[in-house]
């Protein structure tokens, strides 16, 4: 559901589009792994988001999870990221992020694992990133 509401959203509204570009892929899937994929999902998964087994965690940390993932995209592109304004306060992208978020917080839902989630961001955002015109870090950074 949430790979292919991705796909669909980010297909119509031109978010992706096929661009290849597989220069220096191995240093940017490790880059993307680093940042977005683990440090985010430390923050949003792994402390916001409880696991199937674990008692005394109100389910509702799960959409508090969430809703704290699409918001943090709208904190970065008004704060420390001005590049990624013109990306991040699309609604097209925060239903992206919104879709990403909730398919990765029920992974760590599921298995108990932050790993899964972590996979799933990362192998997304590569792709985004290398196959489908989406922006690197230092285009998101730059001003």
């Amino acid at each position: 559901m949430g790979l292919a509401g991705i796909a669909v959203v980010a297909g119509l509204s031109g978010l992706a589009r096929w661009q290849p570009d597989f220069t220096d892929w191995p240093v940017r899937f490790a880059t993307i792994l680093l940042v977005p994929a683990v440090t985010e999902e430390l923050i949003f998964r792994g402390l916001l988001t409880p696991t199937r087994g674990e008692s005394g965690h109100d389910p509702w940390w799960l959409l508090a999870g969430w809703a704290a993932f699409v918001v943090w995209h709208l904190v970065e592109a008004l704060t420390f990221l001005p590049g990624a304004a013109y990306l991040f306060l699309r609604l097209d992208f925060l239903v992206c992020a919104g879709l990403l978020g909730a398919a990765c917080a029920l992974m760590r839902y599921r298995t108990g694992s932050l790993w899964p989630a972590v996979l799933l961001h990362g192998v997304t955002v590569f792709i985004w990133q290398t196959a489908l015109g989406g922006p690197g870090f230092a285009r998101l950074q730059a001003g």
